[in-house]
């Protein structure tokens, strides 16, 4: 019972905490052009924070690059914003270490980093980064990459090492110059009300503006992510499930130790009268019982080393001077837990059915037991 609560709560909060740390940086819906751009975008901006279900909408301009810093490079997701507008959608206020959104001003060419790419091209606050993306000019010595110097003015931590290694935010207009895309953006970002509506809403809305329009959610665009931790969920309570199994054995066995003991006190009560199905009545009773406490302790065992499972997990860390998840395989570096009552009240609901179901047999054995056998015997 222990095992299961605490690996299903650890499947709970890491599905809760991926989720929050995608969409602390994603918004819940994108409506992008067909070609990379949307034109005359201020009206559809207009239409859209109108919109009912959506809470703010923002423009931006996305695009691939490379960053250098020194004799370090490393590819990027140039991602141009406006400040005051990606505010309404997501804030990243609370994760910037170092800087301000507000910093990102037109013309200025400023750049704030995610926390593994700065450490990955050794830059910090105020040292400047070169970019370059694949869009490049042609000249009489060949095609030549655009390239723009940048200041970091920030540093960025969502705390999911895909993100934080590959993000670099910089002011639209200045990402709009470097890729040439005059007063286009690449789309319209959306925050809703419900984020669980959002593949109703977001293309709802994106009807609404009208034109070729490609539309993106959180739930589609990220949804190999959730749906392998359901289906792992489910693998997991079906395998530790054979462990309740394997318990409920024990009381099948404990119970047919008790009928062989209490032979000759099941005899002397059907001599006075009792019938087998009282009898049966008593050991179903006495079993189920033994499930109960088992259930009861299993159940405070596990919600307990849930609750507290990164203190135990850091505490072990530091015993053996090893660290056990790696954010570059596992997206982040903790091991977070949550207890949900719905899992609980259904491990209870099957450990329980599996321990009164082992009680059948030798509750049906003692019924079946023959006073006038048992006590010659004895």
């Amino acid at each position: 019972m222990a095992v299961l609560i605490v690996v299903l709560s650890v499947m709970n909060g890491f599905e809760e905490v991926l989720r929050t740390r995608i969409l602390s940086l994603t918004a819940h819906a994108t409506i992008s052009g067909l070609e990379g751009r949307i034109p005359n975008w201020r009206p559809d901006l207009e239409k859209l924070e109108r919109f009912p279900g959506v809470v703010g909408a923002a423009p931006y301009i996305e695009e691939q690059g490379m960053l250098i810093h020194g004799n370090k490079s490393s590819g990027v997701l140039l991602r141009g914003v406006l400040p005051d507008a990606e505010r309404r959608v997501v804030d990243l206020g609370p994760h910037l270490s170092s800087g301000r959104m507000s910093d990102l001003a037109e013309g200025k060419y400023r750049v704030i980093l995610g926390s593994a790419l700065a450490e990955e091209l050794g830059a910090k606050v105020g040292d400047r980064v070169v970019l370059l993306v694949a869009l490049g000019d042609v000249t009489p010595v060949g095609v030549i990459p655009r390239m723009r110097a940048f200041v970091v003015i920030g540093i960025l931590s969502i705390g999911m090492y895909e993100y934080d290694r590959r993000i670099a935010i910089v002011a639209m207009q200045d990402a709009a110059k470097l890729l040439r895309m005059g007063h286009d953006v690449t789309g319209i970002r959306l925050s809703l009300a419900d984020m669980y509506a959002a593949p109703r809403v977001s293309r709802a809305a994106a009807i609404s503006i009208g034109g070729d329009l490609e539309v993106q959610d959180w739930t589609n665009e990220h949804a190999n992510f959730f749906r392998s931790i359901s289906i792992t969920k489910r693998i997991l309570f079906f395998i530790l499930s054979l462990m309740v199994a394997v318990a409920a054995f024990n009381i099948v066995s404990t119970m047919v130790m008790v009928v062989k003991d209490k032979r000759r006190d099941i005899a002397i009560l059907r001599t006075f009268g009792s019938s087998p199905g009282s009898i049966m009545t008593i050991f179903i009773v006495q079993g189920s019982l033994i499930g109960l406490l088992g259930i009861g302790f299993g159940v405070l065992l596990g919600v307990v080393v849930a609750v507290n499972l990164q203190d135990l997990v850091h505490g072990l860390e530091s015993i053996v001077g090893f660290k056990f998840l790696d954010a570059r395989v596992y997206f982040m570096s903790d091991l977070p837990a949550r207890v949900r009552a719905t899992d609980v009240v259904r491990i209870c609901g099957f450990a329980f059915v599996l321990a009164c179901l082992s009680t059948l047999y030798p509750a049906a054995r003692a019924a079946r037991l023959l006073p006038a056998e048992s006590l010659r015997n004895d």
